[in-house]
């Protein structure tokens, strides 16, 4: 049995709507404590209670307000015109070659799992207030490392070479900025990799339907958080 699925084109590019949606969102109820700073690392920055009202996660949001789903939404804000334009890019380079590998509902399986590993090893570390896309993109970019190294051959080599140099950008960057979250990312990647190995790629397994469900199954809760976070934080706003 089939199951439908989009083209690549439109999965990523609906990731990166929903993004930016909600980027919109968190400046519009942010309002007039929006950071509108020169500064190309905090233009447009919405402020921190903000963000903590819609979604983000870390110690702050769990400890003091029991919001445990922020390790789903969290995945889906930003900190700066700057912070999801970096991450969008990043989305739109390894999103399609783990389409490609892993078929559309395993890669959003990953995308949204790893999310959620890397904020909760951010929260055991101690991380007051986290967001960003980047530790499901490391999620990714983890699946694809997998990938190459066991697919072998070639081009597994070449995918391999390739992933790697995104690894060590990370740790470049991650030592380099202040603010990242190397917790996230780390969290993010292994669970990409031990994702790889256990939903298996196109050439070692076909997607399933167990797949199908799951992939559904989060895509549906992700969005309902998602606009209860917008309705009660214009709510809170009025």
């Amino acid at each position: 049995m089939r199951f439908p699925s989009p083209t690549s084109h439109q999965l990523i590019r609906a990731i990166i709507g929903l993004n930016g949606l909600m980027f919109l969102a968190t400046l519009v109820v942010s309002g007039r404590y929006t950071n509108f700073s020169i500064n190309p690392f905090t233009a447009l920055s919405p402020s921190t209670n903000t963000l903590i009202f819609m979604g983000a996660t870390g110690t702050v949001p769990i400890d003091h307000y029991r919001e445990w789903w922020s390790l789903i939404t969290a995945s889906w804000l930003h900190g700066s015109l700057l912070h999801i334009i970096f991450n969008m890019t990043a989305l739109v380079q390894i999103g399609h070659l783990v389409m490609e590998t892993y078929g559309h509902h395993r890669m959003f399986i990953i995308y949204t799992v790893s999310g959620i590993a890397g904020f909760y090893l951010s929260y055991v570390a101690g991380v007051s207030v986290t967001i960003g896309a980047s530790a499901s993109i490391c999620g990714l970019i983890g699946a694809t490392l997998y990938y190459g190294k066991t697919r072998g051959g070639i081009f597994g080599q070449a995918v391999y070479k390739q992933t790697m140099g995104w690894v060590f950008s990370l740790i470049i960057f991650g030592f380099a900025i202040p603010g990242i979250n190397n917790w996230g990312h780390g969290g993010g990647l292994i669970a990409g990799i031990g994702l790889g190995w256990l939903l298996g790629y196109h050439e070692t397994k076909k997607e399933a339907g167990w797949h199908y469900l799951v992939s559904m199954g989060l895509m549906g809760m992700t969005i309902l958080l998602l606009l209860w976070v917008i309705v009660f934080a214009i709510h809170l706003a009025l």
